[in-house]
């Protein structure tokens, strides 16, 4: 049985998804109001409808996504790795590797340019964190986001299953990142040698700002220890933070029509 690429990313968004919610159940952690109770169910209600709006804004405006931008340029030869004759091995491999850098480059943008910072503050104005969080983007941002990457990939002529192997891995280790689980801290410290962790990417939640511009991985940790911008823990330590922007707090930042009308309100 053949399976579409839609169908590929479909099964492995929900395995992973359902694998951390349950996680998440089992061994919290952090135990807050934001993260529980009516609160918590608000929360959910509005970063799922987010991810399924942005789902369909993505399918409409841009069809094709990454994986059919990989499967034109490859119709047409188009591409760096094709030109210079890069075994395809090597090729799948650098392509992995950059696009996962040129993610991490597009949300240092998010965060420095004020037009996008608009869209992707949404994304931080959720006062919890947990395997949600990571489907809370503005549908704006994901389809400029999928623009970006499918330049990437067309420039690159990045093979088609590396490219599905990236989206995802990305998706998923958004989904583990922004997990409210509670890893060995012995553990932590090695996966987080080379991916990011929860408690390194909650840091880059908190509402400090030297925190929130910090750790901006969501794959491959090493870009932030390259650039300057990692942050070991956060100053006042994960129980003590404050998670989600200073300026949107309670419980009317997991309203579903306010967080989609949150780009288009004064910054």
């Amino acid at each position: 049985m053949q399976f579409s690429e839609a169908t590929i990313r479909l099964l492995a968004f929900l395995a992973i998804f359902f694998a951390m919610a349950l996680y998440e159940l089992w061994s919290p952690r952090l135990e807050r109001e934001e993260m529980r109770g009516a609160w918590k169910s608000r929360r959910w209600f509005t970063n799922l409808s987010i991810v399924i709006l942005s789902s369909v804004a993505l399918r409409i405006v841009f069809p094709a996504a990454a994986v059919g931008s990989a499967i034109w340029a490859e119709a047409q030869g188009l591409g760096l790795f094709r030109a210079i004759g890069l075994p395809g091995a090597v090729a799948g491999v650098l392509a992995f590797v950059i696009l996962d850098f040129a993610v991490w480059l597009e949300h240092v943008a998010s965060h420095k340019f004020p037009i996008l910072w608009r869209f992707h503050r949404m994304h931080h104005a959720d006062n919890g964190f947990d395997v949600t969080t990571a489907l809370r983007f503005h549908p704006v941002e994901i389809v400029l986001s999928m623009v970006w990457k499918a330049a990437i990939v067309v420039a690159l002529g990045a093979p088609v299953i590396a490219v599905l192997v990236f989206e995802i891995v990305l998706n998923g280790s958004a989904m583990f990142n922004h997990s409210n689980i509670a890893l060995p801290q012995p553990v932590d410290r090695v996966l987080r040698r080379l991916i990011v962790t929860p408690d390194m990417h909650r840091v880059h939640h908190s509402s400090t700002p030297r925190e929130t511009d910090s750790n901006y991985g969501f794959n491959f940790a090493f870009w932030d220890r390259l650039f300057g911008t990692y942050v070991a823990q956060p100053k006042l330590g994960h129980e003590g933070m404050q998670i989600g922007l200073k300026e949107f707090r309670g419980p009317v930042s997991a309203g579903l029509l306010w967080a989609l009308r949150l780009p288009f309100t004064r910054l």
